[in-house]
């Protein structure tokens, strides 16, 4: 009999996409469907980075080193010098987006059945890295009610095992948008140096910090030079999801050196890409206020409106562009896909993304869903108001 793989049988089907579908078949129905499902920016891209590939003169699109084009890395040397972050050009090697960093960090740091602590809800995809590499999650829940805030160092401790290789974390993060403190992140360098561990610190979200503190990384902690791993990405940071170009940056040359061989298995990345974000490296600042005014707004409109709804609890995210909210319903996914399969309003619907799969523990984030406030003032609350509507008709409202 011809089979697939366990581990395929095992992979998990993306919490973010998997409706997608559902809200498919409205629009063919006729339904207008407002998205706030994925993070996919609605803001223009870097005219930069689309200058650089207008304006390149290849007449062959050859092969890349496979560490990255050697005028990318050093882009991107300068870029991170400007953030406080010191790192040679043989520190970094570009990758396939944010997620193949990851991925690749993950196996050249990880053996089956090593166990990542991770910070739950956390972006969906680790589990689904996690399945690649056989590595087990190890998740440490956070709450709704406290803004998801990290627990204290000695939760985290009781979570160690002899088989801890690490720990993860997205920063802001993703889906819940909250943004962790210089404190709370000096608290995990600290148990990373006691513990010999890792620190994977996804930092896709960098730019997309609300507060009059500014983002600290992880790269910023003193005497961790061998333990940090940063997995960095230009999709959001220059609205260039499409492009894919992401990095793997590490002091640790032990690291580097294995990352580069599994770069070099599949060969290279994107020559257009990574056009485009070498030209992105020149975007003004003028560019990230203009966005970072729009999004700031877009939350606010957003928190306006679900304060409007009955039985909506929603904490202020301060960073990336999304909001985890908890809907007074028995079952999130089955409002969701109610909401695309039998609801409109005046022929308007909206998608959400379901928060469980954003879960490890069996049970949590049953009620939450995660609102991506990248579409436009007018139709986030447009989308709002059929959600509010939504939720007033569902036959499980409780």
């Amino acid at each position: 009999m011809l089979t697939v793989s366990n581990q395929a049988l095992n992979l998990p089907v993306s919490a973010i996409r998997r409706l997608i579908p559902y809200a498919d078949a409205a629009k063919r129905r006729g339904i207008k469907v407002y998205h706030l499902n994925m993070g996919q920016p609605d803001v223009d891209s870097s005219k930069q980075a689309l200058d650089a590939v207008i304006q390149n003169k290849l007449s062959v699109i050859s092969y890349t080193n496979s560490a990255g084009d050697l005028e990318l890395r050093k882009g991107m040397v300068k870029y991170y010098a400007s953030i406080g972050i010191d790192v040679d050009e043989d520190c970094i090697n570009v990758t396939h987006g944010g997620s193949e960093a990851l991925q690749i960090a993950i196996a050249a740091t990880c053996d089956p059945e090593d166990e990542l602590i991770v910070f739950e809800p956390f972006y969906t995809n680790y589990n689904t890295f996690a399945v690649q590499n056989d590595v087990i999650l190890k998740p440490i829940t956070t709450h709704i009610e406290d803004g998801f805030k990290l627990p204290e160092m000695s939760e985290i401790e009781k979570h160690i095992t002899k088989k801890t290789k690490g720990i993860l974390f997205c920063n802001p993060n993703n889906p819940t948008g909250c943004l962790y403190s210089r404190e709370e992140i000096a608290k995990i360098g600290e148990i990373a140096k006691k513990y010999e561990l890792f620190i994977y610190s996804d930092e896709v979200y960098r730019e997309f910090c609300y507060t009059d503190t500014p983002h600290y990384s992880a790269m910023h902690l003193k005497g961790l030079d061998d333990n940090i791993i940063l997995l960095d990405s230009v999709s959001k940071r220059y609205s260039l999801c499409g492009a894919r170009i992401g990095f793997v940056v590490s002091k640790n040359k032990e690291v580097m050196k294995y990352v580069l061989r599994y770069a070099q298995a599949r060969l290279c990345v994107s020559t257009y890409g990574q056009i485009a974000s070498i030209g992105a490296i020149d975007t003004p600042k003028e560019y990230f206020d203009n966005v970072k005014k729009e999004y700031i707004n877009r939350r606010n409109v957003l928190l306006e409106e679900l304060s409007k709804i009955d039985g909506v609890f929603c904490p202020t995210p301060n960073g990336a562009f999304y909001a985890a909210a908890e809907l007074p319903v028995d079952d999130a996914e089955k409002f969701a896909i109610w909401m695309l399969n039998e609801f409109n309003l005046d022929g308007k619907t909206v998608q959400v993304t379901p928060m469980a799969g954003f879960y490890a523990s069996p049970g949590m984030g049953k009620k939450q869903v995660r609102l991506a406030y990248v579409i436009k003032e007018e139709d986030i609350r447009e989308a709002c108001k059929c959600l509010k509507a939504g939720l007033e008709a569902y036959p499980g409202r409780i």
